[in-house]
C-alpha cells in the first residue's frame, strides 16, 4: 500500500470522507473513489453502478465497487440526478485502480445544488484528514 506522501490527490477536485472526488466537468459533476481509497481496496474486479437518470439524495449510497478484498458502497458526494456512467468499468473496472480520475471515473451528476460540491474538502483538507486516520 502507498504511503501518504505517495497518494495522487490532484488539486481540482474535492474529496469526501468516504473517499469519494467530485469536479465539474462541462456543466456536470463527476465522480468516483480517490488514489487512497482504489489503493486501500486493491484490485477492483467489479464496479456497479446506478442508471442514467436515477436521482440520489449527498450521502446515498449509488452504487458498490468490488475487489479482491472486499465489497465497498459508494456514496453520492453531492444529490442530483445521474446524467452518464462510465461503461468502460463494465469490461474494465481496474482503470479505477490505473486511473481514478480520468478513465476510472464513475458517474456524472446534475446537481440539484451546486453549491454542494463548494462543501466537500479541498485535496488539502483531505489530505491533514488522512493523516488522522
Amino acid at each position: 500500500m502507498k504511503e501518504i506522501s505517495q497518494l495522487n490527490l490532484p488539486e481540482n477536485v474535492r474529496f469526501t470522507e468516504d473517499h469519494e472526488w467530485s469536479r465539474k466537468e462541462d456543466g456536470a459533476i463527476r465522480m468516483g473513489i480517490d488514489d487512497y481509497a482504489q489503493d486501500q481496496l486493491g484490485d477492483v474486479v467489479f464496479v456497479e453502478l446506478p442508471q442514467v437518470g436515477d436521482t440520489f439524495a449527498k450521502g446515498d449510497a449509488f452504487g458498490s465497487v468490488e475487489s479482491v478484498k472486499a465489497v465497498s458502497e459508494l456514496f453520492m458526494p453531492v444529490g442530483g440526478e445521474i446524467s452518464a456512467i462510465n461503461k468502460n468499468l463494465e469490461e474494465s473496472p481496474e482503470l479505477v485502480n490505473t486511473s481514478p480520475y480520468e478513465e476510472g471515473w464513475m458517474i456524472d451528476v446534475k446537481p440539484d445544488d451546486p453549491g454542494e460540491l463548494d462543501a466537500l474538502m479541498t485535496s488539502d483538507a483531505y489530505l491533514e484528514m488522512l493523516k488522522g486516520l
